[in-house]
């Protein structure tokens, strides 16, 4: 009974120590198969490589490009008038109305024109009055001259009729000035229109009696038309009169030619923008197109030899500008300066500076891809291959 009681403390330290030796075998193990899932599950992303199609690589090489810059604006009428009342009353006679047509010379509405009648019988009358008194002032210096040369009275009576046949000559002119005055108010109630076109708004209705100045119409002559575009300081420096643009309008189909016409000498206060007026041909203004249409396009200013890329090739999600090339299989970030854009085949390029020509640059579309990631190239791209 007592050698029993021996083994049991022995049989215990046995069997903790296989325990504690269970437990080390288990964390080694365990810790090994981490190692190995480790290293499985890295392999197979260094092994993979990112697929670039034939259409998502673009080789640098100079090119001829069409230099140009962005514009935009409004389509506006070159020839508009507003139509205002010159004279005040209630307005009579008033017929047109948005999109009416009108000529030149045309008689569009009517001032009431009674109170400008009246003033102009009453100023009439009165350089009527004013024409009787010199008339009897004529006669009496008449008569004064010739009682002078007969000695009957002095020279100095005389010379007092002779002011006062003067004065009566003055009176006369300016009642005839007020008549005048008078005249041209009365023609003033006839409102006409300066210029052919159509009418773009009507301000105002009959019976509503209206100020001097007061807007009654507005007409545009569509024959002829431009854009206003604001350029930048440095855009408007290439910029000169005569050079030819391309232009999108909307609500019209193809694009529109428009060439320079004018440059404005000043820039705008505010956003120090140069307005530059474009004036539009080639096409029926009048029966196609709108005023205050929007409108896009762009301003040729010349032509140079540049390396270009495409515009969605350079990417922006960092402090500077930079492409991703495809250098001995990996991608590499490069920063470059971009330049002049243009469009070439419907593609938007854009010069670049800080690629070496012959660079293989990932398109756009291709997304953003960490530098050092696998390509796997088109058989085409192991020579430089030609842009589209």
């Amino acid at each position: 009974m007592t050698s029993k009681k021996r083994w049991i403390p022995w049989l215990v330290a046995a069997l903790v120590v296989c325990l504690v030796g269970a437990g080390v075998l288990r964390a080694v193990l365990a810790r090994q198969a981490q190692q190995r899932s480790l290293a499985v599950a890295s392999a197979p992303a260094a092994a993979v490589a990112m697929e670039i199609a034939p259409g998502e690589i673009w080789t640098v090489r100079r090119q001829n490009l069409v230099l140009g810059v962005p514009v935009s604006g409004t389509l506006r009428a070159v020839q508009s008038a507003t139509i205002k009342a010159r004279v005040a009353g209630e307005l009579q006679g008033l017929t047109l109305r948005e999109g009416d047509s009108v000529r030149a010379g045309q008689e569009v509405a009517r001032i009431e024109a009674v109170e400008m009648q009246a003033r102009l019988r009453q100023a009439q009358q009165q350089a009527d009055a004013a024409r009787a008194q010199v008339d009897i002032g004529q006669r009496q210096f008449d008569n004064n001259r010739a009682l002078v040369d007969q000695g009957f009275i002095s020279r100095t009576a005389l010379d007092t009729s002779q002011a006062s046949l003067q004065a009566a000559q003055s009176s006369y002119q300016a009642a005839l000035a007020a008549a005048e005055v008078a005249r041209k108010s009365l023609t003033d109630t006839v409102l006409r229109s300066p210029i052919s076109g159509q009418v773009a708004q009507r301000l105002a209705q009959n019976g509503e009696r209206v100020a001097v100045e007061a807007r009654i119409l507005e007409v545009v002559d569509l024959s002829a038309m431009e854009v206003e575009a604001l350029l930048a300081p440095a855009d408007a420096l290439a910029v000169r009169v005569g050079q030819a643009a391309r232009l999108q309008i909307e609500g019209h189909g193809g694009p529109v030619s428009a060439t320079v016409a004018r440059i404005n000498p000043s820039a705008q206060a505010g956003s120090r923008t140069v307005p530059v007026y474009l004036a539009v041909e080639g096409v029926q203004v009048d029966a196609v197109l709108r005023q205050g249409l929007f409108v896009q396009g762009t301003l040729d200013t010349g032509a140079a030899d540049l390396l270009a890329v495409p515009l969605d090739a350079v990417r922006t999600d960092k402090p500077a500008p930079y492409v991703q090339v495809a250098d001995n299989g990996r991608v590499a970030h490069r920063n470059v300066r971009t330049g002049a854009r243009s469009q070439a085949d419907g593609q938007a390029l854009v010069a670049v500076e800080g690629l070496p020509e012959g660079a293989q640059v990932l398109a756009g579309r291709v997304g953003p891809l960490p530098e050092g990631t696998a390509l796997r190239l088109p058989p085409a791209s192991s020579a430089p291959p030609a842009n589209p």
